[in-house]
């Protein structure tokens, strides 16, 4: 007669057993993409072990109507559904959804929400703009030069612009040059000194469409989409403390925009678009400045043939290169850091520090001492 295993010797197979890392999702719903970042914790900050990005114009005519068209919500609603089988086939252990501008101000956004939760299971939660710019600032955190006195955020988005003025002069935040190829947050999102914030109400596709580009775009047509995001930033005041550091000009720009990634690709001349390349590369104020002259120079034809820009793209780079260009000439930053990241990578930040804090029994501290409006 066989002998039955022992109990020790089936704990000791299942202690061979690896042990899989825990799946994390962030998935961010805009006025113009819906995007999904699934991870896993690592030593570098987080591994991804998949991702998702569909352009899906929620907020298209909404600048006029007040509310989300059924064409969007369809458009959205059939993006959504990829994502939520894709967390699901991925079995992540913690999620977060997160709706911004579109759903913020359309009238009928929250029924969106709730319709989004019957069909497909996923909560979204729409943030308000201070933790849309907070995340936008833990996502690129390890792209802030530690070598400067302070950073300017902008996260450009289809309804809406965050503006963040973060000190950088304390310890413990920022990376350097190998922070392009690095995710690991050195402060948890609560903690990052953002001295003052600002979100206005207007992104590439709610400017694209407040100024129709016509049959050729015009340095006339530019620029006045210049001044009127120019007036709107003129008039935050609640970062004039930080003022002297910029005229001083150890200062840089970090950009996390679609606009700002095709503006860099433009002016590299990829053949195709490559993450890896302008994820974290510097431009000089002046290299954005020609990026924008040669678009202006070209049809809309040419400017969607262009391959890191492309048809989606076509009608809203310049609406976006205009809001760059509006910031740069009120806080002007010689240096600009180009981020491909931003809210979604900022969700995994906060996931994964607020599950160690909830370990350790640690509270959440807000550090924001600015205001939006």
């Amino acid at each position: 007669m066989s002998e039955a295993p022992s109990l020790g010797g089936r704990v000791a197979d299942r202690r061979r057993r690896p042990v899989e890392p825990p799946v994390y999702a962030a998935l961010d719903l805009g006025t113009n993409n819906c995007r999904l970042l699934i991870a896993t914790p690592s030593p570098r900050g987080f591994r991804v072990v998949e991702a998702y990005s569909r352009i899906i114009r929620l907020g298209e005519g909404m600048s006029q109507t007040g509310e989300l068209s059924e064409p969007a919500m369809a458009r959205a609603m059939a993006a959504l559904k990829i994502c939520a089988e894709k967390i699901r086939r991925r079995r992540a252990v913690r999620v977060r959804s997160i709706a911004t501008q579109a759903c913020r101000g359309a009238r009928n956004g929250a029924a969106f929400v709730e319709q989004v939760a019957i069909e497909t299971g996923l909560k979204l939660q729409i943030i308000s703009t201070q933790e849309e710019a907070r995340l936008s600032v833990a996502g690129c955190q390890t792209l802030l030069d530690q070598n400067s006195d302070a950073a300017l955020v902008m996260d450009v988005g289809g309804g809406s612009t965050e503006l963040s003025w973060v000190d950088l002069r304390g310890p413990g935040l920022g990376g350097d040059d190998k922070g392009r190829h690095d995710t690991t947050p050195r402060l948890p999102p609560w903690r990052i000194p953002i001295h003052a914030w600002l979100s206005i109400p207007v992104g590439m596709v709610t400017l694209a469409e407040r100024y129709p580009e016509g049959e050729r775009a015009t340095h006339a047509w530019f620029r006045a989409m210049v001044d009127d995001v120019k007036v709107r930033v003129a008039a935050f005041d609640r970062a004039d403390a930080m003022r002297e550091m910029f005229t001083l000009g150890n200062v840089h720009l970090v950009g996390t925009s679609g606009a700002l990634t095709s503006l860099a690709g433009l002016h590299l001349d990829l053949p195709r678009y490559d993450r890896n390349i302008v994820d974290g590369m510097w431009l000089t104020r002046g290299d954005c400045e020609a990026a924008v002259a040669r678009l202006l120079s070209i049809s809309h034809a040419e400017r969607a043939a262009q391959a890191c820009i492309g048809a989606d793209r076509a009608d809203l780079v310049l609406a976006g290169a205009a809001i760059l260009q509006a910031v740069q000439e009120v806080w002007p930053c010689e240096r600009v850091r180009v981020a491909d990241r931003g809210l979604r990578e900022g969700l995994l930040h906060s996931l994964m520090a607020d599950r160690g804090r909830r370990k350790r029994g640690g509270h959440r501290r807000n550090s924001f001492r600015g205001e939006g409006v």
